[in-house]
């Protein structure tokens, strides 16, 4: 588990150097914001509509060979964009291209590796290990992006999507060398077809009323809150009558806060969704404050603990997500909540900036919280007051009274 978070630090800072660095790539060869955009669309275009096949072929497959696959063919992009933009090479098209056969693998890699990180600890353990994965990826972002403005500065833009390729190797040559813990999760590979496994993995997210309460508690998240890099940059630079450096400061409050709120959720015994819901209640309140912020000083003691709240919640969500499925049914859901999280990922943005445009910053962020909190306290007052089914006991020829039948707290 420590060489597995070692890697997995070493990618992350390799991917969020690339990713800091790849827009301006986007806009010397373009020219246009719009390409930057439709860029990043293509890109994430393939978690939307085959994530669902992604997590079946990783239930399928052998997890190890999958990642490690998945991860080589990753790097080997990286080094041909590398060598492209050495050769001054690459256009938009090839550009395009490129970012889609990325978003492609990403629908395989991305649960394979979530998912081959709870192999090396012992059951009990796995709401530990996503907490300490959440923590290493929180690192490895503040790492990446510095790292980025160093290496391209001194040594340009192919070398940060080289050093992303060769931390992708890294990863794949960690892989083989990992063993399983005692006591961990056994992962079987199922035989039966693609499609087959595509309908079982809707179908049993579909019936599970624990992942349908995830989904609609980060859905409301993701959309109303969430995107503080948009609400918070211009609530900084308008209302507050902020610069560019006081929204980086506010940044930095919250990637330290993401970081703190990863080891607390490390600490996590018995995530739940009633535990990510109330976060999630709790960040939109801070946020409804956040939005009524006077002064910079201000916003800079609320961002803290919402930042803290708001990795604690990812954590716990991630931890039932991963730990609530039987074992071979954990990466058709990951496969589906990938698609279910792209939709979000694509229309919050726009969403929120309607709602910023119609009611302001500050009007946004206190709507949005105000929503976040309201949502979930109707939804738990729906689920509290929600009758229990009766099971009617046969005796003879008459039917006794029901009892309230035992359901799966959520």
């Amino acid at each position: 588990m420590r060489w597995w978070s070692v890697a997995n630090f070493v990618s992350n800072a390799g991917t969020w150097m690339q990713l800091t660095v790849q827009n301006l790539l986007v806009l010397q060869i373009t020219g246009s914001a719009a390409a930057t955009g439709l860029s990043m669309s293509v890109q994430a275009a393939p978690a939307l509509l085959i994530s669902v096949f992604g997590g079946a072929a990783v239930d399928r497959w052998p997890r190890k060979l999958t990642a490690a696959v998945s991860q080589a063919l990753l790097g080997a992009i990286a080094f041909v964009t590398a060598l492209m933009v050495a050769l001054d090479r690459l256009d938009v098209t090839t550009l395009m291209v490129l970012a889609a056969v990325t978003g492609v693998i990403a629908t395989v890699d991305g649960p394979a590796c979530s998912l081959l990180g709870n192999d090396l600890v012992p059951a009990e353990d796995v709401p530990s290990a996503i907490g300490v994965g959440a923590l290493v990826h929180q690192a490895g972002r503040l790492t990446g992006a510095a790292l980025a403005g160093v290496t391209v500065g001194f040594l340009g833009t192919a070398a940060a999507y080289a050093a992303n390729g060769l931390s992708f190797l890294f990863v794949a040559s960690v892989i083989p060398f990992l063993r399983p813990a005692r006591g961990a999760v056994k992962h079987v590979a199922t035989t039966r077809r693609d499609t087959m496994s595509v309908r079982e993995g809707l179908s049993f997210f579909v019936r599970r009323p624990r992942l349908l309460g995830l989904a609609g508690v980060t859905g409301v998240s993701a959309v109303f809150g969430r995107n503080y890099q948009l609400t918070l940059a211009v609530l900084v630079t308008g209302p507050l009558a902020g610069g560019a450096g006081s929204f980086g400061t506010v940044s930095t409050v919250l990637a330290a806060g993401g970081i703190v709120g990863a080891v607390l959720g490390a600490r996590l015994r018995r995530p739940s969704v009633r535990v990510v819901g109330a976060l999630a209640a709790a960040g939109g309140l801070l946020q409804v404050v956040a939005g009524l912020s006077p002064s910079l000083a201000v916003l800079l003691v609320m961002v803290l603990p919402m930042a803290v709240v708001e990795s604690v919640s990812d954590t716990a969500g991630t931890a039932v997500l991963q730990t609530d499925p039987p074992a071979h049914m954990r990466g058709r859901v990951l496969g589906v909540w990938g698609s279910i999280g792209t939709v979000w990922s694509l229309g919050g943005p726009p969403a929120l900036g309607l709602l910023m445009e119609l009611a302001g910053a500050r009007g946004a962020l206190i709507a949005g919280g105000l929503i976040i909190a309201g949502t979930i306290g109707a939804g738990h007052v729906l689920h509290a007051r929600r009758p229990a089914g009766a099971v009617p006991l046969r005796g003879g020829d008459t039917e006794a009274p029901a009892r309230a039948a035992l359901g799966t707290a959520a």
